[in-house]
């Protein structure tokens, strides 16, 4: 017996899979952060995406951007980061509530890290803009809580990482939409933020395991 106090965060069925998204996706935003490195206006992807970088929606659905803009927010993050966490409690799954701390704070901490090293500016010199913290945020978050539904549910490698990346691309979406929407963000900083969320979380995932499990095997060796 191990002792192991918790199931898996980061089920062993998906490792090898999430994993290889975790190295793919790491490599965009590297790739991105090469190429955009000290700019200050939108490149060639950007524009055909959208232009100008600008305020670009009107109500109602601005209050819309607004409202999914406030979740990448201290304020709003933290509220939907506590309510997870109590919830990953009510349901017995410390991993869990240690992932979504560990994970959305890792991703937006890895952001800034890359929006201070890369150095691409929107709208002045002040507001560094890749990658995208808010789409990080969210991205992080909906990756966790889908990789808990999978265990919850037991399902199977297919579906579970069909759920944890089709969850993490809603969210990732729906806030980059509302970044570039509102001018926050290009386009291409929203991409970047969602793939340092899909890079930072299944790293963090495997090290909370390894570390939780390392923790339970010395506690029954201990007492012997």
């Amino acid at each position: 017996m191990t002792g192991r106090p918790a199931p898996a965060v980061l089920p062993p069925s998906l490792r090898a899979r999430l994993g290889l998204v975790a190295v793919l996706a790491a490599l965009v935003v590297a790739v991105l952060a090469v190429l955009y490195a000290g700019h200050s206006r939108p490149g060639r992807v950007d524009r055909w995406i959208i232009l100008p970088t600008a305020d670009s929606v009107r109500p109602p659905w601005r209050y819309v951007a607004l409202a999914v803009d406030f979740l990448g927010e201290p304020a709003g993050s933290a509220m939907v980061v506590v309510a997870a966490v109590t919830g990953c409690l009510l349901l017995r799954r410390p991993r869990a509530a240690v992932l979504m701390v560990a994970g959305a704070g890792l991703a937006v901490g890895t952001a800034t890290l890359f929006k201070h090293l890369v150095g691409r500016t929107i709208h002045g010199a002040d507001n560094l803009s890749y990658p995208s913290g808010h789409t990080a945020f969210l991205t992080a978050f909906a990756f966790v809580a889908a990789l808990l539904a999978t265990d919850l549910l037991g399902l199977s490698r297919t579906a579970g990482t069909s759920l944890v990346l089709a969850a993490a691309l809603v969210a990732g979406a729906a806030m980059g939409w509302a970044e570039v929407a509102l001018g926050a963000h290009y386009p291409t900083d929203a991409l970047g933020g969602w793939c340092t969320a899909l890079a930072v979380v299944p790293a963090t995932a495997w090290l909370i395991d390894r570390i939780a499990d390392r923790l339970a095997d010395a506690g029954p060796r201990a007492r012997r």
